[in-house]
């Protein structure tokens, strides 16, 4: 088995994700993630809100009923909804996650977010 590496930017990267490769073909523990590849516990609530709204937006909900989905119907009829932070909230989560579907996901991977 061989392993073609591009010298770019992210060359350290790819060299820890191949050691870890090959420690778990070896049967061995794949050890720490890199600093990189660590995701904080903020990131990661929001990411798995962002895959809820992009579910709901690709099944044709309006923003509003994302947002009844993950804040609840009352968070939601509180105020006006034109004027709502909610309301942004929501279209920037859905945009945010059809960035992601659309490659931006490549981020997560690179030393810098």
């Amino acid at each position: 088995m061989a392993a073609l590496i591009p010298l770019d930017e992210t060359v350290l990267l790819r060299l820890a994700g191949l050691l870890r490769l090959k420690r778990r073909l070896d049967r061995h523990s794949a050890g720490p993630l890199p600093s990189a590849w660590q995701i904080t516990a903020r990131l990661r609530r929001r990411l798995l809100i962002m895959i809820r709204a992009l579910d709901g937006h690709l099944e044709g909900a309006s923003y509003r009923e994302v947002a009844k989905a993950l804040h609840g119907p009352e968070a939601v009829g509180r105020f006006p909804w034109k004027t709502s932070s909610i309301r942004g909230q929501t279209i920037r989560l859905v945009a945010d996650a059809v960035a992601m579907m659309d490659g931006g996901y490549r981020k997560l991977l690179r030393a810098s977010r």
